[in-house]
């Protein structure tokens, strides 16, 4: 049976994790203060933040399929820092958008989201992963329910999906590596679970000597 860490020592391993999730974070606050944006600081600062997003997403999807493997089922109470920081970047990122690309004039934005395919997707990845992010609490999950709450997070496969678009269209044919890669991540983490709904979603065996049960009003004679 795998090891659980008690309350402490998960303590200790969510502290670690947060520091490492906020390592992209202080990467770019240290190229803001040492002017290391490179030749197009706005183009530096969209990439990092989306590269970061998309980073934050996959990892939230690899806490199930690491669970089921490793059968340390403590690595779920991982999953909603992973996914709120996901969407912390993806908040960066779209705020460097609108504010780089648009000084916020809101009809500017508007015009680019619909002109524009993958700013479109972008834009409703953005959106999607908004209820999500405010729904992760467990205040939310019992307002919910359990099986409802379950179905508002499966959006994450479509936002997910969405993210890859947004990516490919982003990029020069010239520069396909990343994506790709990045989408390969994702068709493995994706066919996981595509197997396993399958598998327990196989039917009970019918056997030809099975009757169907009877339910009576009254005892019979």
């Amino acid at each position: 049976m795998a090891a659980t860490p008690d309350q402490r020592q998960l303590q200790l391993i969510k502290s670690a994790l947060f520091l490492l999730c906020l390592l992209p974070l202080g990467r770019l606050l240290w190229a803001a203060y040492s002017n290391d944006f490179g030749a197009n600081p706005v183009e530096f600062v969209q990439r990092w933040t989306g590269t970061w997003t998309f980073n934050m997403l996959l990892l939230t999807l690899c806490v199930t399929p690491l669970r089921v493997l490793t059968k340390l089922h403590w690595l779920l109470r991982l999953r909603r820092m992973l996914g709120l920081f996901c969407f912390f970047y993806a908040t960066l990122h779209f705020l460097s958008f609108i504010g780089f690309d648009h000084d916020f004039v809101v009809s500017d934005i508007a015009r680019d989201v619909l002109k524009r395919p993958f700013v479109t997707v972008g834009f409703a990845a953005f959106v999607l992963l908004i209820p999500l992010a405010a729904t992760s609490n467990q205040w939310a999950i019992r307002k919910l329910g359990g099986r409802k709450w379950q179905e508002l997070h499966r959006t994450i496969y479509l936002i997910s999906l969405l993210a890859a678009v947004h990516y490919f269209w982003l990029v020069k044919v010239t520069a396909l590596l990343w994506p790709l890669a990045y989408s390969a991540a994702l068709a493995v983490l994706l066919g996981w679970r595509v197997r396993e709904w399958r598998r327990k979603a196989i039917p009970v065996p019918q056997f030809p000597s099975a009757k169907p049960l009877k339910f009576f009003k009254q005892k019979p004679e």
